[in-house]
Parts: C-alpha cells; sequence; structure tokens
C-alpha cells in the first residue's frame, strides 16, 4: 500500500511540477514583457545578478547555454536597454567584461522585491527541515535541468 502511495505522489508530482514550470516560464514571459526584453534576456540578468562581478560573454554563453554568437546578441540587447556595458579588462586589455549598471541592476531587483513581496510568507509554516528538502529539491531540478539541456542541445534525445 504505502509503494502505491508513493506512485501516486511522484505521479502528482510530475503534475504539479509540470504546472509550476508552465506558470514561471509564463510569470518570466510577463516580466520580459513588462521591460520590453526578451524572456532570455530577463533570466540572464537574474544570473549576472547572482555573479560576484564583471564576467565575459563566454561566460554568459556558460550561464545561459547560448552559443557565444547568441549570447554577444544579448549582452547587445542589454547593453541597447541599458542594463549593461561592456569594459576592457584592466588586467587583460584584449578580454572585454560585461559590466551590469549598477542603477539598473538595482531597479531591476527592486521589481523583484514588489513582485515577490508575499514569496518568504508562502514558506512561513514549515521548520527548517521541511525548508532543507524543498531547498535541496531545487537544487537537484537545477541540475536535472542542466542534463536535460544538454541532452536535448547535443540531440540524445
Amino acid at each position: 500500500m504505502a509503494r502505491d502511495g508513493r506512485a501516486r505522489l511522484l505521479e502528482e508530482l510530475s503534475g504539479v511540477s509540470r504546472r509550476y514550470m508552465a506558470s514561471y516560464a509564463l510569470f518570466n514571459q510577463a516580466v520580459a514583457d513588462h521591460l520590453r526584453l526578451h524572456p532570455t534576456d530577463v533570466q540572464c540578468l537574474n544570473l549576472l545578478a547572482l555573479e560576484e562581478g564583471p564576467v565575459t560573454t563566454g561566460r554568459i554563453a556558460e550561464l545561459t547555454g547560448l552559443t557565444t554568437g547568441s549570447a554577444t546578441r544579448l549582452v547587445d540587447r542589454l547593453e541597447k536597454a541599458g542594463y549593461v556595458r561592456r569594459e576592457r579588462d584592466a588586467t587583460d586589455r584584449r578580454k572585454v567584461l560585461v559590466v551590469t549598471v549598477p542603477e539598473r541592476i538595482a531597479e531591476f531587483g527592486r521589481m523583484w522585491d514588489r513582485l515577490g513581496g508575499g514569496w518568504y510568507a508562502l514558506f512561513d509554516d514549515l521548520d527548517e527541515a521541511e525548508l532543507g528538502v524543498i531547498v535541496e529539491h531545487m537544487r537537484r531540478t537545477t541540475r536535472f535541468g542542466a542534463e536535460q539541456v544538454a541532452r536535448l542541445r547535443a540531440g540524445d534525445v
């Protein structure tokens, strides 16, 4: 009987996960529309805000899974929109770094804060162990998603 309950929960988790991913993709599209950006640009800004400093376009390609050519076009769009600028690396003048514009990234952060104002409240009734399970789930699904992206890009489906 316990096995049937687990199978039922895994099936429910599959459906809920698909709805969650679709919901987030639609939310991301709405944010992108609001900012007049491409959805990938929004997620690139999100990833850049998590980086510890300026990055190369190659690093942006790694973070996003885009080709270097597509990453260059993405940086072009973000630069045109005023979110980033290109600067020569002070230690290696051959290298060009993508630097976020602090004021624009701060605006971006404030928008996320306004949209996610009630997000922490979703977890008020959970203890630390339960939160830990959610954090680990998110880490696992992030890794799993990256693996699946690599499979899709390699044509291994």
